[in-house]
């Protein structure tokens, strides 16, 4: 089988070469049989040599130009036929060569056509020089005629059958490549929407903190001590997170590590808000109907919707105050952050809007992003009298979750 389709290749490789071989091969078979037998004093007939060099040389153009060589290698070999006096009957696998490759390489319904034709009209050539149309010889070479045509035919079908499994592989293999693309394009998102939400919480911490500390360095040694302490403890949780985040893109064996990081969930936002008011931040919550349980993809995007709008009120308020509101609807959970605290005191906040979440932000980006994956409804931007409001709608999922007596 190896050798079968290493012989393949070669001749895939090298056409012509092997055109002009067989072309060769027939032309030699063909002289040895006509005239190795007769007498030493009779000589060749010039027109019957000349007609076998254009009948089996036409094969070796058979790739390029089929019909071409159909037309030559047909009437050279009856050339031959007469005046070889009959002998040299090899000559005609040039014509039989000659129609596989039409078979093989012409569009089929002419090939077919053109073929039968070819056939036809070599046996009636035949039955002029030997009366009996139906005889041995005639009926040999129809079938061999008819089998030349069937074995091109079957040729090309095999080639249009591998062309398109070749196709399809390559398709396929282009499909996975997107696929792969498209899956770490996600993952990357992915990734920078949690380092994000859960590094730049604590970062934003330090970054206010650290100017807290640093004003009240000469005037306030207690504040700012104070201030520090909450440094470094932001400072722990944001590097334990990012250790966590980083844990999980290693490669499995290069190092322990857990299977598993727990997502955090509204369960807990008692830790958050306390974070958040030892920071400066005054946040008033409020719960409206009966809380239920949420689907953890949902539990975890509605912790994240509320640290990221609580973190930039901590960012960018001038008072530092917020109202959170969790409602717990019929089909869904509203989540609404609100910021009290103006800044300058009184008057619109003309400067929050561009501050706290213009449209390029990654904050309010990665939020709106997750609510939408859930099928939610998201909003963010100023509310009348210039403060900030952000606004996530979250269903629940799934619906078995949710207790049965749920109105």
């Amino acid at each position: 089988m190896k050798a079968t389709a290493h012989l393949r290749s070669v001749v895939r490789r090298h056409a012509h070469i092997a055109d002009a071989t067989i072309a060769l091969a027939v032309f030699t078979a063909t002289l040895l049989t006509a005239y190795s037998g007769r007498p030493a004093g009779e000589g060749h007939p010039a027109p019957a040599i000349v007609a076998g060099v254009l009948g089996c040389g036409a094969l070796a153009m058979r790739r390029h130009r089929p019909l071409w060589a159909l037309g030559v290698s047909a009437p050279a070999a009856e050339v031959f036929l007469a005046w070889s006096g009959g002998g040299g009957v090899l000559i005609l696998l040039a014509p039989l060569i000659a129609l596989y490759t039409v078979a093989e390489l012409v569009e089929r319904r002419s090939a077919l056509f053109l073929g039968c034709a070819a056939v036809a009209a070599l046996a009636a050539v035949h039955a002029v020089h030997k009366p009996t149309l139906l005889g041995p010889q005639n009926l040999a070479f129809i079938a061999l005629g008819g089998l030349a045509l069937a074995a091109g035919d079957s040729s090309r079908n095999r080639r249009a059958y591998l062309a398109e499994v070749e196709q399809r592989a390559e398709r396929a293999e282009r499909e996975r490549e997107q696929d792969a693309r498209r899956r770490i394009a996600e993952e990357r998102l992915r990734i920078a929407r949690d380092l994000h939400d859960a590094v730049g919480h604590q970062l934003a911490l330090i970054s206010v903190q650290s100017n807290v500390a640093g004003q009240a360095l000469d005037s306030d040694t207690a504040a700012a001590r104070q201030a520090l302490a909450h440094v470094k403890s932001a400072s722990r949780q944001a590097l334990g997170e990012l250790r966590d985040t980083v844990t999980l893109l290693r490669q499995p064996g290069e190092a322990v590590a857990p299977l598993a990081i727990p997502a955090p969930g509204l369960d807990g936002l008692d830790g958050l808000l306390a974070s958040l008011c030892a920071s400066g931040l005054k946040v008033d919550r409020l719960v409206e109907g009966a809380v239920l349980p949420l689907a953890p993809a949902a539990d975890l995007t509605a912790y994240r919707v509320v640290q990221e709008s609580l973190t930039n009120v901590y960012k960018h308020s001038g008072g530092r105050r917020a109202r959170l509101t969790l409602d717990y609807g019929r089909d869904e959970l509203r989540i609404t952050v609100d910021d009290l605290g103006m800044r300058g005191g009184s008057g619109p906040r003309r400067d929050l809007a561009p501050a706290a979440a213009p449209a390029g932000r990654h904050g309010i980006v990665g939020m709106r992003e997750r609510v939408l994956a859930l099928g939610g409804h998201f909003t963010a931007g100023p509310r009348a009298g210039g403060a900030f409001q952000v606004i996530a709608v979250l269903p629940y999922q799934p619906l078995d979750l949710v207790p049965e007596n749920r109105r």
